[in-house]
């Protein structure tokens, strides 16, 4: 089945000083091109959301949404944005400073939405849930357009108010490792070396 993804570049990065996360290099490479390189055999069309940096952004070849309210929803305004325009039915969303995300995070989301004919299905690794990691029916856009109006922002709380499914990626905890400081980015780097 095809699946859109949309890799989350919107947020203000306050704990980076408010650096463009997605920009900001590992091993030579903005954070964003190690979750392209690996989402790209995963789907069949890639969208990114950003509010800043936008050239740098859509130097990549991919096309950019921008939030449409200026202040910093959180990711639920990337996956609105992304139900919005994606092509296909299914939308991947992932988060642009994990880049060592699952290399078949789209294959066990979709086997377990499936299988357990559900709406959304969400990463979990050793009992923690992952909600920005997520794959989930375009069907869900009214629900989450309504839930937005009512001025709510809460991922998970919105995710679970809908056919949903945790997947259980235990095995490869490490995928989910995401970079909220600069220490973070420099040890992963140390771990990649």
């Amino acid at each position: 089945m095809s699946i859109s993804a949309i890799i989350l570049s919107g947020g203000r990065a306050t704990r980076m000083n408010g650096v463009d996360k997605g920009l900001v290099p590992l091993q030579q490479k903005p954070l964003i091109q190690h979750v392209i390189n690996r989402l790209t055999p995963q789907v069949d069309e890639i969208l990114i959301n950003a509010n800043r940096e936008l050239p740098s952004y859509q130097a990549f070849g991919y096309s950019v949404l921008q939030d449409e309210v200026e202040d910093f929803l959180g990711p639920l305004a990337g996956f609105s944005l992304g139900l919005q325009h994606a092509k296909y039915d299914y939308l991947l969303t992932v988060p642009c400073d994990s880049p060592l995300l699952p290399l078949d995070l789209a294959q066990r989301l979709m086997a377990a939405l499936i299988e357990n004919k559900a709406e959304i299905a969400v990463a979990t690794s050793d009992g923690n849930s992952h909600p920005v990691f997520s794959l989930c029916k375009k069907t869900v856009l009214p629900s989450l357009t309504e839930y937005l109006q009512q001025g709510e922002r809460r991922v998970s709380a919105w995710q679970k108010s809908q056919q949903y499914i945790e997947v259980d990626f235990s095995d490869c905890n490490e995928a989910f490792t995401n970079l909220n400081t600069f220490e973070d980015l420099a040890a992963l780097e140390l771990k990649l070396t």
